[in-house]
């Protein structure tokens, strides 16, 4: 089982930034801020971002969805950095919704129902630390309903005869986009690798 690099031994990054298209490939909105201002940010590990992101961008009501690194030490690393397990790092979609169309607690249902949060640093075939569940919370509020869904669902993964969920929720940290050509991955590579797979179980309603 893969462990998590501590800060001392993380690799030491850099300060420069990995420069981002200007407008989301699926549906044209501007990635990067000033997004119009009732919009609410998300942030979610769920295994291979590719396929991840393409969960959120088709989910109504999310306005850009962004792949990059979260939760983990190096500053500002690269995908190869970040695949060596020593940055700290997850793979995480970087979402920005409007709440008057998507509710958050929608959003923690495309989470839990798109892959199988009880595998630890892993999902599926795709092993190490930057694999692992996570929901990075921006608010209380979130917090919240982050744990309480957790609980919900963690009652119908054990209902089924299932294991017990290993998903960090944690406050977000700083999120570093990913190399261009993983933005919206799927909609340029439609036939490309997706390992994503969920346990089959819905989250509760109530």
């Amino acid at each position: 089982m893969p462990e998590m690099v501590t800060k001392e031994q993380a690799l030491a990054g850099r300060k420069e930034g990995i420069p981002l298209p200007t407008k989301h490939f699926v549906n044209q909105n501007e990635l990067t801020p000033p997004y119009p201002e009732k919009m609410q940010q998300a942030m979610f590990g769920l295994g291979c971002f590719w396929g991840a992101e393409r969960k959120f961008w088709k989910t109504e009501g999310v306005y850009i969805t962004l792949v990059g690194y979260s939760a983990g030490f190096t500053p500002n690393p690269t995908y190869q950095e970040v695949c060596t397990g020593m940055t700290g790092h997850n793979e995480v979609v970087y979402v920005v919704y409007d709440p008057e169309i998507v509710s958050y607690k929608t959003l923690l249902k495309v989470f839990w129902e798109s892959h199988n949060p009880t595998q630890g640093m892993r999902q599926g075939n795709d092993r190490g630390t930057q694999y692992r569940s996570g929901i990075y919370t921006y608010s209380d509020e979130q917090k919240e309903q982050a744990i309480q869904s957790k609980e919900q669902y963690q009652r119908g993964l054990t209902d089924a005869g299932l294991s017990t969920i290993t998903s960090e929720i944690v406050a977000a940290a700083e999120f570093y986009p990913a190399e261009e050509y993983h933005q919206q991955y799927l909609a340029k590579n439609p036939s490309g690798y997706c390992g994503l797979g969920g346990t089959g179980i819905l989250l509760s309603e109530d």
